[in-house]
């Protein structure tokens, strides 16, 4: 049981071992004295130990507000062998991650689930040898609580030296199916698979896809869901029709005229990005060619991009601030699990989305 009754006086000790200070930072010993407690039973209710009784929990919080108790953030990070602090690692140049809506998405979604806490986020790129070597270095330091990568190709070192480092991480987007870390992805193989489905149920035969890069497995997984669209279908897959790209709207216009030049005929492309079918519409008009009358074109992500092309954009909507929201919250789990970590998978549906493209 809490005894309050010479807490009066034991402030006032604590207050002249202090200099009598009153209108300073009140202390964890100042908040003690109030409660009528122990400075490590002040430190237990302010860290949320449970071993804390339901009273004496009251009689802290109380003193902590009437004093205006802020606890010193740094002190505690350090007492608990923590930064408070979270890196967002994208392995790419900065040019692609200002153009592409897909990661603007990502950092609302992870900025949303760390609101509420104290920690803080770092975005770092990671695009060459150079800055990667900075960031083992970085890490290495214990300058961080856990990582967060997105974007990450079949051959990258990062989320081995992770591994490595045992700091808590999870990844947006696996590099395969055997993924060790804690993973959260969309599904991209039906994401894609309804697209195509879709684009056959409009009487489309000769139907291409502009892939993203295969060594990232999502593109992969979107090749896939295409090969299987078109097979329930019993049309029988052309390799002629399938042009690899890197998710860029260059890299959409240049898959886009080596369509053209091997299929004129096509009548229907499927883009494993909105960005990569901006290109490819844009090719597609020089052509001459209308869309949807000519070519229909559907694409993958239901990013801004999709709700503002002219016409507006069929695309396949992955719920990507939800993906990084569940991925800070995964990374947040990790981080407070002492015991280890899960690693889990966590694979997010997808929707089609039905404009006037298609």
């Amino acid at each position: 049981m809490v005894d309050r009754r010479n807490a009066g006086v034991r402030a006032g000790a604590v207050r002249a071992r202090t200099g009598g200070r009153s209108g300073g930072r009140p202390t964890l010993e100042e908040v003690a004295a109030r409660a009528g407690v122990g400075r490590g039973t002040v430190s237990r209710v302010i860290n949320g130990s449970p071993r804390v009784s339901d009273e004496t929990r009251a009689a802290v919080e109380a003193a902590v507000a009437e004093l205006g108790y802020v606890p010193n953030r740094a002190a505690r990070a350090l007492a608990a062998n923590r930064t408070d602090a979270i890196a967002l690692v994208v392995p790419e140049p900065e040019a692609r991650f200002f153009a592409e809506p897909y990661f603007s998405d990502i950092v609302r979604g992870v900025g949303a689930a760390l609101a509420d806490t104290d920690m803080q986020l770092l975005l770092t790129f990671a695009g060459s040898d150079r800055k990667r070597r900075r960031l083992a270095e970085y890490l290495a330091a214990g300058r961080v609580d856990g990582v967060l990568l997105v974007s990450v190709h079949a051959d990258d070192p990062l989320p081995d030296l992770l591994e490595q480092l045992a700091i808590p991480a999870v990844i947006s987007g696996r590099r395969s199916a055997d993924e060790p870390l804690a993973a959260v992805d969309s599904d991209n193989t039906e994401g894609a698979r309804a697209a195509v489905t879709h684009l056959l149920s409009r009487g489309r035969r000769t139907i291409a896809t502009i892939t993203g890069r295969l060594d990232v497995y999502g593109a992969q997984c979107r090749l896939d869901g295409y090969r299987d669209a078109l097979a329930t279908a019993g049309v029988a897959a052309d390799e002629q029709l399938i042009a690899p790209a890197d998710f860029t709207e260059e890299g959409g216009r240049r898959a886009m005229r080596a369509l053209l030049d091997r299929r004129p005929a096509l009548d229907a492309v499927f883009a494993a990005s909105d960005v990569m079918a901006a290109g490819a519409r844009q090719v597609l008009r020089e052509s001459g060619r209308r869309i949807p009358d000519d070519v229909a074109l559907v694409g993958f992500d239901d990013s801004a991009v999709a709700r503002h092309m002219d016409p507006a954009l069929t695309s396949v909507r992955q719920p990507i601030e939800d993906m990084g929201r569940t991925m800070a919250g995964l990374l947040l789990q990790e981080i407070a699990d002492r015991s280890g970590p899960q690693r889990p998978r966590i694979v997010l549906p997808t929707e089609l989305v039905v404009r006037d493209s298609s």
